[in-house]
């Protein structure tokens, strides 16, 4: 992009009653964001669901002297913008509707062509789930996946140095502009990340860690990702904010299960039990569901294996009722198994704990 245009897009980002979906609204209409402010308020009114309020600060002078003066903190620390049309701008997140029409990047980050992950949790991470990132970056490494998070505390950190001790490049997602690093206590990883990948945020010099930057932050970690992993989670938290944006991204979300008694795995537990996730024990499953593998890898004979394990009579109608017709939905088990929903998808549940049954992307199922 031209520096006009730059300019302009800063300029959209910066007013008041303007978010990215508006934006990308005028821009669609006005053919760029340098054409947004050279067109007439009466045309852009005319514009289906933007009304004079939301308008009402377009053409006030202090948004243009804002965005010139971000774009001057840009060009002096050498960043290069990242328009959500341009070819760099994370692919998935261009599907979001309200993805950032800008963002801003620091280090050595390639996304093209590349397998992307986000994973997240609380961060009160527990010894069970460090060693759980530990594993999972090990098993997934030969992928070469890049590895998105948020450099919190915790699970974020945790990920993250694990991937860069596995060679792989990692992005960590800011609630806050480039000119900081938060928490404080990070920024020794700051060579290392950018080496590594680098850091990827929204938001301008002059913003602070705020708590709602957090929240807007994460539908990035979960639009720019295939799919999103919850390491652990408290019954209430940022990971199942994320999550839930990237169920409604339609992306598939992934939860590490932990003992019922577990405060940081009640979160988790129950986006499994809810059938908001699928549940994650190992990379290989992840690799399967996304179909990055045909066959699951770490299984030597998965269906001898199931010889050892019992299964009631509603579990066995279920079964082989898969095997017989493969790959089936929720609904339609249900219907020629003769058993209520709710009683067949806590049956799969349980299938899927006992490991005789994996779920698939689309809501449906097969036996293993």
């Amino acid at each position: 992009m031209t520096e006009p245009e730059i300019i302009a897009a800063l300029r959209l980002q910066s007013i008041p009653n303007i978010g990215d979906i508006t934006a990308k609204k005028l821009i669609a209409h006005c053919g760029s964001p340098k054409a947004v402010f050279e067109d007439k308020l009466q045309h852009l009114l005319k514009i289906d669901g933007i009304g004079r309020q939301t308008l009402k600060d377009l053409f006030e002078p202090v948004y243009l002297d804002e965005a010139e003066r971000e774009y001057q903190f840009l060009s002096k620390e050498g960043i290069a913008p990242l328009y959500f049309m341009d070819e760099g701008y994370p692919d998935q997140l261009k599907h979001c509707v309200d993805g950032p029409i800008l963002l801003f990047q620091r280090g050595n980050i390639d996304l093209k062509h590349r397998k992307i992950i986000s994973v997240v949790g609380t961060r009160n991470v527990t010894n069970y789930g460090t060693s759980f990132c530990e594993t999972f970056i090990e098993e997934i490494a030969p992928l070469n996946p890049v590895i998105v998070s948020g450099l919190a505390y915790g699970v974020d950190m945790a990920i993250q140095k694990a991937a860069m001790d596995k060679g792989l490049q990692t992005v960590a997602c800011l609630a806050h502009g480039l000119n900081q690093i938060y928490p404080k206590a990070h920024k020794k990883y700051k060579q290392s990340i950018e080496e590594h990948g680098g850091f990827l945020t929204e938001f301008w010099s002059t913003s602070q860690p705020d708590r709602e930057n957090f929240l807007k932050r994460n539908r990035i970690i979960a639009g720019m990702s295939e799919a999103t992993v919850v390491v652990e989670s408290a019954e209430k938290g940022g990971s199942l904010v994320t999550a839930d944006l990237a169920n409604g991204y339609n992306r598939e979300v992934f939860a590490v299960p932990g003992r019922v008694s577990d405060k940081w795995s009640k979160g988790c537990n129950d986006l499994i039990k809810k059938q908001k996730a699928h549940m994650l024990t190992s990379a290989a499953e992840l690799i399967y569901l996304l179909g990055w593998d045909l066959e699951p890898k770490n299984e030597k004979n998965p269906v001898q294996k199931q010889l050892f394990v019992e299964l009631d009579p509603t579990e066995q109608s279920i079964y082989s009722y898969l095997q017989l017709n493969g790959k089936q939905l929720l609904d339609t088990v249900a219907l020629e198994c003769q058993l209520p929903i709710f009683k067949t998808s806590s049956t799969l549940l349980n299938m899927e704990m006992k490991g005789v049954i994996r779920p698939l992307p689309g809501k449906l199922f097969e036996a293993i």
